[in-house]
């Protein structure tokens, strides 16, 4: 058989595998888990890291001020070192909104060994542990919108479930081209990546959560010793939810219904920067996995349509018929999540496309790497951990 046979093949093989044997990964039906409300609704800390923040922040704070919650809850916003008048914004918002106590304070620079994000959160956990006696904290960015029952039902479903960490993947803005192009097919990845059923088996291996919004039990997190034991990580939600679960917590991550990214995201460059900047951190920075993975996604996304169009003007019936039926089952899998994003099915045709792109985006991930500006987001380059003092 020609080489062109043994890719095709190989390539449907790989999507009968993902499609059967990956968790389910495409569907999409992951929502919050059945919930009673609690007799007694515990105390929650909200705590809000922003970094230069000021476009986005009046589309999301007012809804955290305004969280209908029936139990004691304070919002502790933490101005990481902005320099947009974050701070001061919010506290206008709150000033001319009210709803939700807001305390807004600053942590200075982060401490050596440390991403912005991680200090500014260890800041707010340790302002809450001094001020309040919540039972719960609500992890979320500052960029996220809430529907104003968000954080009774996340508090409602971690109660009824005996959850320490539950996480909902914010559904993210499709508004712009790229961002219709790029967006369902990030969450996608990340969902083949961590198959959201995978996460929520008891006693489960795979261990994930969406950064935007995260509620975490509080003596969870300080079993975990978290966030000083993932001080380093630049995919801090996934080594979060690793942490927690280590140390013997129960974990749950779903799609979210109402919980909305309102960072707008218009052209190619910035989508291009929010991948690049943790694709090779997600690859341990191992050169021979960086190598796995090109010529993996190569083959699963970018074999199909190249087989059904050389077995067409070739005439080789196996290609042909191999890469037209691995395109077919990579276009059914993505459709789901298509119209979770109320996306037209047909765009699932471009998800190859789509995943040269994302080749593209871990490739240069590794380049930045090597060029000393690995991890950078917003003014702040990270080292890899073992780099790091």
């Amino acid at each position: 058989m020609s080489a062109l046979t043994w890719i095709s093949v190989g390539s449907l093989a790989a999507w009968l595998w993902l499609l059967l044997g990956q968790g389910f990964f495409w569907r999409t039906d992951i929502r919050l888990p059945q919930r009673t409300p609690p007799a007694r609704w515990p105390s929650v800390a909200i705590v809000v890291p922003a970094r230069d923040e000021a476009e986005v922040l009046p589309a999301s704070l007012p809804s955290l001020l305004a969280q209908d919650y029936p139990g004691r809850a304070e919002i502790f916003l933490v101005d990481d070192g902005s320099t947009d008048g974050t701070g001061e914004l919010a506290r206008a918002l709150a000033a001319a909104r009210g709803g939700l106590p807001l305390t807004v304070d600053s942590p200075g620079e982060p401490g050596p060994g440390w991403t912005g994000k991680l200090w500014a959160v260890r800041h707010g956990m340790a302002l809450a542990r001094s001020r309040t006696d919540a039972e719960y904290l609500l992890l979320t960015d500052a960029d996220i919108a809430h529907a104003p029952d968000s954080l009774r039902e996340l508090v409602a479903a971690a109660y009824s479930g005996g959850l320490d960490l539950v996480s909902q993947m914010a559904r993210l803005r499709v508004a712009a081209f790229w961002e219709r192009l790029i967006v369902p097919a990030f969450v996608y990845f990340f969902a083949q990546l961590f198959p959201f059923r995978w996460v929520n088996r008891p006693g489960a291996r795979t261990a994930a959560a969406a950064g935007g919004c995260v509620l975490l039990r509080t003596e969870a997190a300080l079993r975990a010793g978290v966030p000083d034991t993932i001080r380093q990580a630049v995919i801090d939600d996934v080594s979060l939810a690793r942490a927690v679960q280590r140390s013997g917590g129960r974990i749950w991550l779903g799609l979210a219904d109402r919980v909305d990214s309102v960072r707008p995201y218009e052209g190619l460059g910035g989508l291009w920067r929010m991948v690049a900047r943790s694709a090779y951190a997600q690859l341990r920075h191992q050169p021979l996995v960086l190598a796995g993975t090109v010529v993996g996604l190569a083959v699963v996304y970018l074999a199909p349509p190249v087989a059904l169009v050389a077995g067409a003007l070739t005439g080789e019936a196996v290609p042909l018929v191999a890469g037209a039926t691995a395109w077919a089952v990579m276009t059914a899998t993505y459709v789901p999540m298509l119209r979770y994003y109320r996306r037209p099915w047909w765009s699932a045709l471009l998800l190859p496309f789509t995943a040269v792109l994302y080749t593209l985006m871990t490739v240069d991930s590794a380049v930045r790497h090597y060029r000393g500006r690995g991890a950078a987001w917003k003014g702040r380059t990270y080292a890899r951990p073992e780099a790091a003092p």
